[in-house]
């Protein structure tokens, strides 16, 4: 008899342990960027913290480096549940609501400061609310990360707008990284984030563009030997979340979860701020010629394609951007 109570008792903890591990619900959290990069160890540090927080009843699994698709296929993922925590460029988060890709629009941002008062502004919980509403509330912003200011890395200096004629420069796939090209008389080519280092390589692109984080994480100095200071876009990248994947979690595992990622999205920005006032000296450190260069110039060329009424955006809205103080 006491050997069945005993036997009883194995069961019943190891049916308990059974459920408990059953009930345990995995996100999925994808992105693109590599595992040296500030985005992806902040992911694995909001996983662990998640999990501790909520007694491993919610779990985060990471996939970085494009291993769950590219970026139109992540923010697809979300609609479709195959992914429930994303990190996208605004840009393409605003294939589902426009307003939300103008800070990725060459100049509309002037700077650090300006981008800081943004992501702490009105006009940004706005816009946030507007992409919820846009994906009827199938997905939610949840953070802005910095993502770090965006130069052009190229095989020649480039330091005036006559330097960018006919450069056939990759950029991602999304409307916002045209014009800056297109201003300036280069060659746009649109190409996936994964297989730039391969086409700057053999040549099939002559340049790319992207912060000096990304640059040295994509280990683009190895096939570039010119960083030119442009400035061109400041760069942010949205944190989201599927709320079907929120909607199977309690209250109180939510608010964990949220607030973790927010946590997350405030450390990466950091990172991010301290690495690019010291990654020029590294890079100058392995050879590569780093150019300054005057934005002016650049930004007058640019300046009159921000006025198309065909772009994702309203004027109201620009307005309201630039009326934001900050340089």
């Amino acid at each position: 008899m006491k050997m069945l109570k005993k036997m009883g008792v194995v069961l019943t903890v190891a049916l308990l342990t059974s459920f408990n591990a059953q009930a345990a619900e995995e996100l999925k959290f994808a992105h693109v960027y590599e595992v040296s990069h500030p985005l992806h160890k902040a992911a694995e540090m909001a996983a662990e913290k998640i999990e501790k927080a909520t007694e491993g009843r919610v779990k985060v699994k990471v996939f970085p480096a494009s291993q769950l698709g590219k970026e139109v296929a992540i923010n697809e993922g979300l609609s479709f549940g195959t992914v429930d925590v994303i990190y996208t460029g605004a840009s393409f988060a605003g294939a589902a609501y426009g307003p939300i890709s103008m800070t990725n629009f060459p100049f509309t941002l002037r700077g650090l400061e300006h981008w800081k008062n943004y992501r702490d502004s009105d006009l940004f919980k706005e816009i946030a609310a507007g992409y919820d509403k846009a994906t009827n509330n199938k997905s939610r912003v949840v953070a802005l990360n910095y993502y770090g200011a965006r130069h052009v890395t190229s095989n020649k200096p480039i330091t005036k707008p006559d330097d960018m004629k006919n450069l056939k420069i990759r950029v991602p796939n999304a409307p916002a990284f045209i014009i800056f090209p297109k201003a300036t008389g280069a060659n746009p080519t649109p190409m996936a984030f994964a297989e730039v280092y391969l086409a700057l390589q053999q040549g099939v692109v002559d340049a790319q563009e992207n912060p000096l984080t990304t640059i040295k994480a994509k280990r683009f100095y190895e096939v570039q030997s010119n960083i030119n200071l442009t400035s061109h876009i400041v760069d942010s990248v949205v944190t989201i979340v599927s709320e079907r994947a929120m909607g199977k979690l309690s209250d109180a595992d939510q608010k964990v979860v949220i607030t973790e990622l927010k946590e997350a999205a405030k450390w990466t920005t950091e990172e991010i701020i301290a690495a690019e006032q010291t990654l020029v000296d590294w890079f100058k450190g392995k050879g590569i010629t780093v150019n300054d260069v005057d934005r002016a110039p650049f930004i007058t060329k640019v300046t009159p394609l921000l006025d198309d009424p065909s772009l994702p955006f309203s004027a109201e809205d620009l307005k309201k951007l630039q009326a934001i103080p900050g340089n």
